[in-house]
Protein backbone atom coordinates (compact mmCIF):
# COMPACT_ATOMS: atom_id res chain seq x y z
CA UNK A 1 0.00 0.00 0.00
CA UNK A 2 1.32 3.48 -0.90
CA UNK A 3 2.13 5.23 1.93
CA UNK A 4 2.16 9.02 2.06
CA UNK A 5 5.40 10.68 3.50
CA UNK A 6 6.47 14.12 4.83
CA UNK A 7 9.93 14.19 4.06
CA UNK A 8 12.27 16.79 5.04
CA UNK A 9 15.22 18.02 2.15
CA UNK A 10 18.87 17.98 3.76
CA UNK A 11 20.35 18.54 0.72
CA UNK A 12 20.34 19.93 -2.78
CA UNK A 13 22.98 20.43 -5.33
CA UNK A 14 23.20 20.77 -9.46
CA UNK A 15 25.51 17.86 -10.67
CA UNK A 16 25.91 18.65 -13.98
CA UNK A 17 23.58 20.73 -17.43
CA UNK A 18 20.17 21.32 -15.87
CA UNK A 19 20.23 17.92 -13.26
CA UNK A 20 20.06 18.14 -9.47
CA UNK A 21 20.60 15.69 -6.68
CA UNK A 22 18.54 16.27 -3.55
CA UNK A 23 19.04 14.44 -0.47
CA UNK A 24 15.60 13.44 1.63
CA UNK A 25 15.11 12.24 5.42
CA UNK A 26 13.00 8.73 4.64
CA UNK A 27 11.52 6.71 7.82
CA UNK A 28 10.44 3.60 5.38
CA UNK A 29 14.04 3.47 3.45
CA UNK A 30 14.09 0.09 4.06
CA UNK A 31 10.85 -0.69 1.90
CA UNK A 32 12.40 0.98 -0.95
CA UNK A 33 13.67 -1.52 -4.21
CA UNK A 34 16.41 -0.16 -6.65
CA UNK A 35 14.27 1.14 -9.63
CA UNK A 36 11.41 2.04 -7.38
CA UNK A 37 9.89 5.86 -7.70
CA UNK A 38 8.67 8.72 -5.23
CA UNK A 39 5.64 10.85 -6.42
CA UNK A 40 6.45 14.14 -5.35
CA UNK A 41 3.58 16.56 -5.00
CA UNK A 42 4.76 20.65 -5.65
CA UNK A 43 4.14 23.00 -3.02
CA UNK A 44 2.52 25.68 -6.34
CA UNK A 45 -0.88 24.36 -6.01
CA UNK A 46 -1.74 25.50 -9.59
CA UNK A 47 0.13 22.05 -10.39
CA UNK A 48 -1.76 19.80 -9.05
CA UNK A 49 -0.23 16.73 -10.48
CA UNK A 50 2.48 15.16 -8.62
CA UNK A 51 6.29 14.72 -10.35
CA UNK A 52 7.16 10.91 -10.31
CA UNK A 53 11.12 10.52 -9.62
CA UNK A 54 13.42 7.45 -9.25
CA UNK A 55 15.21 6.76 -6.20
CA UNK A 56 19.19 7.40 -7.38
CA UNK A 57 20.58 5.16 -3.95
CA UNK A 58 19.07 5.35 -0.29
CA UNK A 59 21.55 4.95 2.54
CA UNK A 60 19.97 2.41 5.77
CA UNK A 61 21.95 3.49 8.22
CA UNK A 62 21.18 7.27 7.85
CA UNK A 63 17.50 7.13 7.02
CA UNK A 64 18.05 8.89 3.51
CA UNK A 65 17.08 8.50 -0.29
CA UNK A 66 18.76 10.55 -2.94
CA UNK A 67 17.33 11.33 -5.90
CA UNK A 68 18.36 12.84 -9.22
CA UNK A 69 16.12 14.41 -11.91
CA UNK A 70 16.12 16.74 -15.14
CA UNK A 71 14.92 20.36 -14.98
CA UNK A 72 12.35 20.14 -18.45
CA UNK A 73 9.48 21.87 -17.24
CA UNK A 74 7.81 24.16 -14.04
CA UNK A 75 7.31 21.75 -11.84
CA UNK A 76 10.95 20.27 -12.12
CA UNK A 77 11.82 24.19 -12.52
CA UNK A 78 10.61 24.72 -8.76
CA UNK A 79 11.89 21.68 -7.36
CA UNK A 80 15.15 23.00 -8.06
CA UNK A 81 14.33 25.48 -5.85
CA UNK A 82 13.46 24.03 -3.28
CA UNK A 83 16.16 24.72 0.01
CA UNK A 84 17.43 22.92 2.82
CA UNK A 85 14.99 21.88 5.41
CA UNK A 86 12.30 22.23 3.24
CA UNK A 87 9.18 19.58 3.47
CA UNK A 88 7.97 17.50 0.87
CA UNK A 89 5.36 15.92 0.16
CA UNK A 90 5.70 12.40 -0.89
CA UNK A 91 3.73 9.56 -2.08
CA UNK A 92 5.45 5.95 -1.78
CA UNK A 93 8.13 4.25 -2.80
CA UNK A 94 5.92 3.43 -5.71
CA UNK A 95 5.84 0.84 -8.05
CA UNK A 96 8.17 -2.66 -9.07
CA UNK A 97 11.66 -2.38 -8.86
CA UNK A 98 14.59 -4.64 -10.23
CA UNK A 99 14.59 -7.82 -9.83
CA UNK A 100 18.38 -8.87 -8.24
CA UNK A 101 17.25 -12.49 -6.18
CA UNK A 102 19.06 -14.08 -9.25
CA UNK A 103 22.65 -12.67 -8.30
CA UNK A 104 25.22 -14.25 -6.61
CA UNK A 105 28.95 -13.76 -6.27
CA UNK A 106 30.40 -14.06 -9.58
CA UNK A 107 27.12 -13.56 -11.36
CA UNK A 108 28.00 -11.28 -14.55
CA UNK A 109 25.89 -8.41 -15.27
CA UNK A 110 25.46 -5.90 -17.64
CA UNK A 111 24.29 -2.35 -16.93
CA UNK A 112 22.95 0.03 -19.40
CA UNK A 113 22.22 3.30 -18.60
CA UNK A 114 21.24 6.66 -21.13
CA UNK A 115 21.02 10.30 -19.76
CA UNK A 116 18.50 10.97 -16.38
CA UNK A 117 17.59 6.76 -16.81
CA UNK A 118 22.06 6.31 -15.38
CA UNK A 119 20.16 7.43 -11.85
CA UNK A 120 18.03 4.64 -10.73
CA UNK A 121 21.04 2.19 -11.83
CA UNK A 122 22.83 3.47 -9.35
CA UNK A 123 20.90 1.94 -6.24
CA UNK A 124 20.82 -1.11 -8.71
CA UNK A 125 24.35 -0.97 -9.12
CA UNK A 126 25.20 -1.01 -5.38
CA UNK A 127 23.32 -3.75 -4.96
CA UNK A 128 24.83 -5.78 -7.17
CA UNK A 129 28.16 -5.32 -6.02
CA UNK A 130 27.09 -5.77 -2.48
CA UNK A 131 26.73 -9.26 -3.96
CA UNK A 132 29.78 -9.40 -5.30
CA UNK A 133 28.75 -9.59 -8.64
CA UNK A 134 31.39 -8.97 -11.83
CA UNK A 135 28.95 -5.64 -13.00
CA UNK A 136 30.09 -3.84 -16.69
CA UNK A 137 28.39 -0.76 -16.95
CA UNK A 138 27.50 1.18 -20.26
CA UNK A 139 26.41 4.73 -19.77
CA UNK A 140 25.03 6.81 -22.26
CA UNK A 141 25.32 10.98 -22.23
CA UNK A 142 24.17 14.06 -24.31
CA UNK A 143 27.50 16.09 -24.00
CA UNK A 144 30.21 15.94 -21.02
CA UNK A 145 28.12 18.94 -19.86
CA UNK A 146 25.33 16.17 -18.97
CA UNK A 147 27.76 13.78 -17.41
CA UNK A 148 27.10 12.86 -13.62
CA UNK A 149 27.45 10.07 -11.34
CA UNK A 150 30.40 8.49 -13.50
CA UNK A 151 32.48 8.46 -10.42
CA UNK A 152 30.13 6.60 -8.26
CA UNK A 153 29.50 4.16 -10.85
CA UNK A 154 33.40 3.52 -11.36
CA UNK A 155 33.86 2.92 -7.63
CA UNK A 156 31.69 -0.14 -8.17
CA UNK A 157 32.13 -1.20 -12.09
CA UNK A 158 33.95 -1.37 -15.31
CA UNK A 159 32.78 1.72 -16.67
CA UNK A 160 31.92 2.60 -20.20
CA UNK A 161 30.90 6.04 -21.56
CA UNK A 162 29.51 7.54 -24.77
CA UNK A 163 28.59 10.63 -25.79
CA UNK A 164 26.11 11.50 -28.69
CA UNK A 165 28.63 14.47 -29.80
CA UNK A 166 32.36 12.33 -28.76
CA UNK A 167 32.81 15.00 -25.94
CA UNK A 168 34.03 12.08 -23.88
CA UNK A 169 34.32 8.64 -24.62
CA UNK A 170 33.24 6.64 -27.45
CA UNK A 171 31.49 8.75 -30.15
CA UNK A 172 27.65 7.29 -30.43
CA UNK A 173 25.38 5.38 -28.33
CA UNK A 174 25.95 2.76 -25.54
CA UNK A 175 26.39 -0.23 -28.02
CA UNK A 176 29.08 1.17 -30.02
CA UNK A 177 31.97 -1.01 -29.73
CA UNK A 178 30.19 -3.53 -27.74
CA UNK A 179 31.83 -6.88 -27.32
CA UNK A 180 28.94 -9.22 -28.44
CA UNK A 181 30.95 -12.23 -27.36
CA UNK A 182 30.27 -11.24 -23.99
CA UNK A 183 27.98 -13.30 -22.12
CA UNK A 184 25.66 -12.09 -18.92
CA UNK A 185 23.84 -13.38 -16.24
CA UNK A 186 21.25 -10.50 -16.03
CA UNK A 187 20.86 -7.18 -18.17
CA UNK A 188 19.33 -4.34 -16.74
CA UNK A 189 18.58 -0.94 -18.42
CA UNK A 190 17.05 2.28 -17.84
CA UNK A 191 16.64 5.06 -20.31
CA UNK A 192 14.93 6.84 -23.12
CA UNK A 193 12.48 4.51 -25.15
CA UNK A 194 15.46 4.03 -27.73
CA UNK A 195 17.95 2.82 -25.55
CA UNK A 196 15.27 0.44 -24.04
CA UNK A 197 14.21 -1.08 -27.55
CA UNK A 198 18.10 -1.60 -28.21
CA UNK A 199 18.50 -3.63 -25.28
CA UNK A 200 15.13 -5.39 -25.76
CA UNK A 201 16.09 -6.41 -29.19
CA UNK A 202 19.71 -7.73 -28.58
CA UNK A 203 19.02 -9.34 -25.95
CA UNK A 204 15.73 -10.72 -26.84
CA UNK A 205 16.40 -14.34 -26.00
CA UNK A 206 18.05 -13.97 -22.68
CA UNK A 207 15.54 -15.20 -19.63
CA UNK A 208 16.80 -12.07 -17.32
CA UNK A 209 16.88 -8.62 -19.38
CA UNK A 210 14.76 -6.05 -16.87
CA UNK A 211 13.64 -2.71 -18.25
CA UNK A 212 12.60 0.66 -16.50
CA UNK A 213 10.26 2.72 -18.33
CA UNK A 214 9.61 6.46 -18.36
CA UNK A 215 5.66 7.53 -19.20
CA UNK A 216 3.80 10.65 -17.90
CA UNK A 217 1.88 9.75 -14.83
CA UNK A 218 -1.28 11.08 -13.11
CA UNK A 219 -2.16 8.94 -10.15
CA UNK A 220 1.04 7.35 -9.72
CA UNK A 221 -0.93 4.22 -8.30
CA UNK A 222 -2.42 2.35 -10.78
CA UNK A 223 -5.97 4.04 -10.72
CA UNK A 224 -6.56 6.38 -13.92
CA UNK A 225 -4.93 4.16 -16.49
CA UNK A 226 -2.98 6.90 -17.43
CA UNK A 227 0.50 5.12 -17.93
CA UNK A 228 -0.81 2.21 -19.66
CA UNK A 229 2.34 0.37 -22.38
CA UNK A 230 1.77 0.47 -25.71
CA UNK A 231 0.51 -3.04 -25.69
CA UNK A 232 -2.53 -1.71 -23.28
CA UNK A 233 -1.68 -4.52 -20.52
CA UNK A 234 0.45 -2.93 -18.50
CA UNK A 235 0.57 0.41 -15.92
CA UNK A 236 3.89 1.41 -15.84
CA UNK A 237 3.22 3.23 -12.37
CA UNK A 238 1.95 0.13 -10.81
CA UNK A 239 3.12 -3.12 -12.79
CA UNK A 240 6.13 -1.52 -13.82
CA UNK A 241 8.48 0.97 -14.02
CA UNK A 242 10.89 -2.29 -14.53
CA UNK A 243 9.59 -4.96 -16.77
CA UNK A 244 10.94 -8.28 -17.84
CA UNK A 245 11.90 -7.13 -21.47
CA UNK A 246 9.91 -9.95 -22.35
CA UNK A 247 6.29 -9.29 -20.95
CA UNK A 248 5.97 -5.61 -22.26
CA UNK A 249 6.13 -4.27 -25.66
CA UNK A 250 7.82 -0.91 -26.52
Amino acid sequence: MAKLNMMTILSQKKIAHQIYEMVLSCENVTTIQAGQFLHIRLKNQSTPLRRPISVASVDRENNTCTIVYRVVGQGTLEMSHYEKGDKVDVLGPLGHGFDTSILKAGSRVLVVGGGIGIAPLYQLTKEAAWKNAKIDCRLGYANDKDVYYLEKFEKLAQVSVSTDDGSMGIKGHVFTDFDDALEYDAIYACGPAALNKAVQSKFENHPHVYISLEERMACGIGACYGCETKDKKHRVCKEGPVFNAKEVQL
